[in-house]
């Protein structure tokens, strides 16, 4: 049975779904928003997510699990900015917007971006 079962497998093994998260979440964070599919990114959003809940209280447990969790410093120190930019938000960082199909296999596309500092949530 599904029950309760939350994360999509993308047609991957376990490894390469774990570099393929990780890949795209750094992305994510360095350029503030990507374009992918629509499953890759709604995967990508619930990962981003606790990762920048993570980042809203600096201490030495949640930066080693963000350290784990991402490739490059550049990405880390940035994941923290992001923190401490949305500290007064509950959750809802992200927003995926729908730009239509891709042309060679016909794949939906979405962007998927953090919201901005001033918008506020409803």
């Amino acid at each position: 049975m599904r029950h309760k079962k939350s994360k999509g497998i993308l047609d991957r093994k376990k490894a390469s779904r774990k570099a393929l998260m990780r890949s795209l979440a750094e992305s994510l964070v360095v350029q503030e928003k990507i374009t992918t599919t629509h499953a890759k990114a709604k995967n990508l959003r619930s990962y981003v997510e606790k990762l920048i809940t993570l980042a809203k209280d600096e201490n030495v447990l949640n930066r080693r699990t963000v350290i784990k969790s991402l490739y490059t410093e550049r990405a880390i120190k940035k994941l923290f900015v992001l923190g401490t930019r949305f500290k007064d938000r509950p959750g809802g960082y992200t927003r995926i917007t729908k730009i239509g199909n891709r042309k060679g296999d016909n794949a939906s596309m979405v962007k998927i971006e953090l919201v901005s500092q001033n918008e506020k949530q409803k």
